[in-house]
């Protein structure tokens, strides 16, 4: 126990408290069970030991890395008790996906010390009735997007800029200073490696390689007890999608194309959507129905599309991917029938500066973003200016 508290003050230490994601006022860190789930890298476990440090309670707090080695030795539920013992209050546990039959322990701490706080962070592949124990009454859970653009400049600049609405950014409003400053230079930036707290680190793209891989290749397999052979078929899947974006979804061409069964595939999306690191984009459905049928995939955001590529991904591919990465998080967005995206009965079309009005033309309420225009003129929208919906 003395380790996990060395390695923690050692942690808190070492943790900036200059910039904080917004996300953490929107948490209610008072309840009992907390958790906060994300794509690898995008700032969950700093943002914990942040909320620690901010709530000066360190004395009575421990955070641990469920793969630490002590866990090797000895359970969650234990920890949690000798720490209770010791006068501990708040236990915050880190990348908790990788820590075999989680949720049961978590469902014991719960239910035996009902005096202890457990927040809890890990890949958004959790499931909260993984391994028989239903958790759906007892754990809030939030969910932590890549960088917005917004929040991109804010980190980069030291600048507090406000997100905005759908219908402000549809007028034009958004909280960018002008003046000396211009959005597309900073746009240019952010496409390549702005979707990360990490993004001014020079060794961006190797990072975000490793994060890509070790999720492919480490953290689906062993939350979905992949064999080998199923991890090898994933890979492939994965690079097949990663050359080949958007994809349309025929399993059964993919299947041939890849040499792969055909019944595999829907469980491989599934598992990489849930670890976002892909994107569906879902056709719109008749009436009141709620589930749509599956009809394009990208990549999550186009910082993967410029690892992955090898080269300068296509733009149009580039423009779609990121115009879906932000308004998802936000607004069901689905596949327009005459255009690219649909949202709340809205139309979308994404190009360039030439781009015409020719899908929109006989839409009740369409709208033309271009991602190299930096005002908003008529039904003429800046992609960028839709980075600050969140």
């Amino acid at each position: 126990m003395q380790t996990l508290y060395d390695q923690f003050h050692h942690l808190l230490e070492l943790t900036p408290m200059d910039f904080f994601r917004e996300q953490h006022d929107t948490i209610n860190w008072d309840v009992r069970i907390l958790g906060i789930l994300g794509q690898k890298g995008v700032g969950k476990s700093t943002l914990i030991l942040q909320h620690i440090k901010k709530a000066g309670n360190k004395d009575e707090s421990l955070y641990v890395v469920a793969d630490d080695i002590y866990f090797s030795a000895h359970t969650l539920l234990e920890t949690a008790r000798d720490f209770f013992a010791r006068g501990g209050k708040y236990l915050y546990i880190d990348e908790i996906h990788k820590y075999e039959h989680w949720s049961r322990e978590i469902k014991n701490i719960y239910d035996t010390l009902p005096l202890l706080h457990v927040v809890y962070s890990g890949s958004s592949l959790l499931d909260l009735k993984e391994g028989g124990a239903d958790l759906n009454r007892r754990v809030i859970e939030y969910h932590m997007p890549v960088w917005s653009f917004r929040e991109y400049l804010n980190l980069r600049n030291g600048w507090s800029l406000k997100p905005a609405t759908l219908e402000e950014v549809l007028k034009g409003k958004v909280d960018f200073p002008y003046g000396p400053e211009r959005p597309l230079k900073y746009f240019m930036e952010y496409m390549k490696k702005g979707c990360y707290p990490f993004s001014m680190e020079p060794e961006f793209e190797t990072r975000l390689r490793q994060i890509i891989n070790t999720t492919v290749e480490v953290d689906i397999p062993k939350y979905f007890r992949m064999t080998i052979p199923a991890t090898q078929k994933l890979k492939k899947f994965m690079y097949y999608i990663s050359r080949n974006v958007p994809v349309k979804i025929n399993f059964s061409e993919i299947a041939r194309d890849l040499e792969l069964d055909r019944d595999d595939l829907p469980k491989y999306l599934e598992y990489l959507e849930r670890a976002e690191l892909v994107s569906v984009l879902r056709m719109k459905g008749n009436g009141d129905t709620i589930l749509h049928k599956m009809d394009k995939l990208y990549l999550h955001n186009p910082n993967m599309a410029y690892v992955l590529s090898g080269e300068k991904p296509e733009t149009g591919n580039v423009r779609e991917t990121i115009f879906f990465c932000w308004s998802k998080q936000k607004y069901e967005t689905l596949e327009s029938p005459i255009s690219d995206f649909e949202i709340d009965g809205k139309t979308f079309e994404v190009g360039g500066r030439k781009k015409g009005k020719k899908q929109i033309t006989d839409t009740k309420e369409g709208y033309v973003v271009k991602d190299d225009i930096e005002y908003a003129f008529d039904n003429q929208i800046p992609l960028w200016m839709f980075g600050f919906l969140y």
